[in-house]
């Protein structure tokens, strides 16, 4: 079979010879949802009707639609002189394992980066909405497509962590993004507040409305493990008009492939580690194209996290699974590692992680009196904890990173502490996530950086620059667990420019001799003035 929708024809050594009358779907849907075009789409109301069809979602700019179909009347469709195509409406789920550092990781805190001019570039985010009003995300030029579900609302955090990685900007508090200053957002919301899954349907037309709007960058912390024919066309589409779509590999930990990430024109990223080693979650395939930091990525979230203060300290952290969610009070103690029982009448008890389990520390603590549990790290870095299964306490814990409980040891103890682990909705927030969800905003922010120093740059210029300057990691060149490697944002800025190797660490040609102006270098390289700088194209 041959299948034609106006671009290249796309055939498979199976198709050859057959007849151009369309296609069924290689298995039924679970919930009977299809995507379908029509070669004459006036017939659509009559075709439907006479099979008991019922139209879903429009998908205007394919000439398609999803529609929910019976199991009988697909077989029916696919034998119908008037269908040229159909095929299932796969699900796509969010990228996350639940419980940044990235940032210097991928370059984006160089101090050459620092205070960029330029235009801002319109990265769309696909995910579960935004929380405008979270404190780090303030003053970020945002807007959003009004569908069925608000774009401003987030009911579980994963677009709002997604966006800080982006765009945080840079203040006092909190987090601060890959981009900030150089990006404005444009939302589209498509999971509803329990954050299970879309149709690949409900995809593609927010494709079309991030491409409506003017998005250079398409950021997708998501994806299915069933490939989709419109959902393919659709991504090709909007890159050959120039939009860079970039996805989520998947966090099954094995070889095979998520989409929409495993098409071509979608960049697919893979985690790592804050040592740059592969996420064990990480998807490991040909389709992997670059690799960002996505295990203990801390941004932005739009509830108040579990906190504790300690006189003028504030840190936040992990609430441990099992325990209990409230405000408490008291004068911070050390514990130690808590692996006996203390005196600790209405206090908040900080103990160090190790020797034994969570659970006995917490209970310790209890039977000492404690009014609440502080659990830091014994190496660097932040850990999720759990009480185990079906195990709860009265006690309200958090676990903190080993610096930040090493801090309040020296600074804190005997000070007046709250601890609070109750969560408010909506509110402030961080917390630290997993997933290749949390890989994905980082090389959607570098891509956007880029664009915004030169905007005039094609998304295959963007793209090449990306992957051209990426850190090799594990086996040399591309590589199915790394891709081209690490992104890189000064690298990646340094190859779209075109500035040499000849130039040194801060981005400047060596030909500027010490203390002339821009002006002054014109004769060593066409190129702009930046801080002071001459930046060579």
């Amino acid at each position: 079979m041959l299948v034609s929708f106006g671009l290249a024809a796309c055939t498979t050594d199976a198709d050859e010879g057959a007849e151009d009358v369309g296609t069924a779907p290689a298995a039924l849907s679970p919930d009977g949802r299809y995507i379908l075009k029509l070669k004459n789409n006036s017939k659509r109301g009559e075709l439907l009707a006479a099979v008991a069809g019922q139209v879903e979602l429009d998908l205007p700019d394919l000439g398609a639609v999803a529609v929910t179909l019976p199991d009988a009347a697909v077989q029916a469709l696919a034998k119908n002189p008037n269908v040229e195509y159909v095929e299932v409406d796969p699900r796509r789920e969010l990228y996350t394992q639940w419980p940044p550092y990235g940032i210097s990781m991928v370059q984006a805190s160089d101090p050459a980066l620092a205070n960029l001019s330029g235009s801002d570039t319109k990265v769309c985010i696909i995910d579960s909405g935004l929380y405008t009003e979270h404190a780090d995300l303030k003053g970020v030029p945002v807007a959003g497509y009004d569908g069925n579900l608000p774009w401003n609302m987030d009911g579980c955090g994963h677009g709002t962590h997604v966006a800080g990685t982006i765009a945080a900007v840079n203040n006092t508090q909190g987090v601060v993004g890959v981009a900030p200053g150089n990006v404005s957002l444009y939302i589209v919301r498509v999971f509803g507040n329990n954050c299970s899954w879309a149709y690949s349907s409900t995809l593609i037309n927010a494709l079309s409305k991030c491409r409506a709007a003017g998005a250079k960058v398409v950021s997708m912390s998501l994806g299915g493990t069933v490939r989709s024919f419109f959902e393919e066309l659709a991504f090709q589409v909007a890159y050959d008009e120039g939009v860079l779509p970039i996805a989520a590999a998947g966090n099954g930990g094995n070889t095979s492939t998520s989409y929409p990430a495993g098409y071509a024109s979608v960049m697919s990223v893979a985690a790592v580690d804050g040592s740059k080693a592969l996420a064990s979650f990480s998807q490991r395939n040909a389709d992997v194209e670059i690799a960002a930091p996505g295990v203990g990525v801390l941004s932005t979230v739009p509830w108040a996290t579990p906190s504790v203060t300690a006189g003028s300290h504030v840190e936040s952290g992990g609430l441990v699974e099992g325990a209990a969610q409230k405000t408490v009070s008291g004068v911070l103690a050390n514990g130690g590692l808590c692996d006996t029982i203390g005196a600790w009448e209405n206090k908040v008890v900080l103990c160090r992680r190790g020797g034994i389990d969570l659970a006995v520390k917490v209970d310790n603590v209890r039977r000492g009196g404690g009014a609440g549990v502080v659990v830091y790290n014994n190496v660097s870095g932040f850990f999720s904890g759990s009480l185990g299964t079906g195990v709860t306490s009265v006690l309200p814990a958090i676990t903190l990173r080993m610096e930040d409980g090493q801090k309040l040891v020296t600074n804190s103890i005997g000070a007046s502490a709250t601890l609070n682990t109750a969560r408010l909705v909506p509110g402030t927030g961080y917390e630290w996530w997993n997933g290749t969800s949390m890989a994905t905003p980082h090389v959607s922010g570098v891509a956007a950086l880029l664009w915004s120093q030169k905007p005039t740059a094609t998304n295959a210029e963007i793209r090449n620059a990306i992957d051209a300057s990426a850190q090799d990691l594990g086996a040399a060149g591309r590589d199915s667990s790394f891709g081209y490697g690490l992104v890189q944002a000064k690298a990646a800025l340094n190859a779209l420019l075109g500035i040499s190797s000849a130039a040194d660490s801060d981005g400047v040609d060596l030909c500027k001799a010490a203390g002339e102006s821009c002006a002054a270098d014109a004769d060593c390289c066409s190129g702009t003035c930046q801080n002071g700088k001459l930046i060579c194209k």
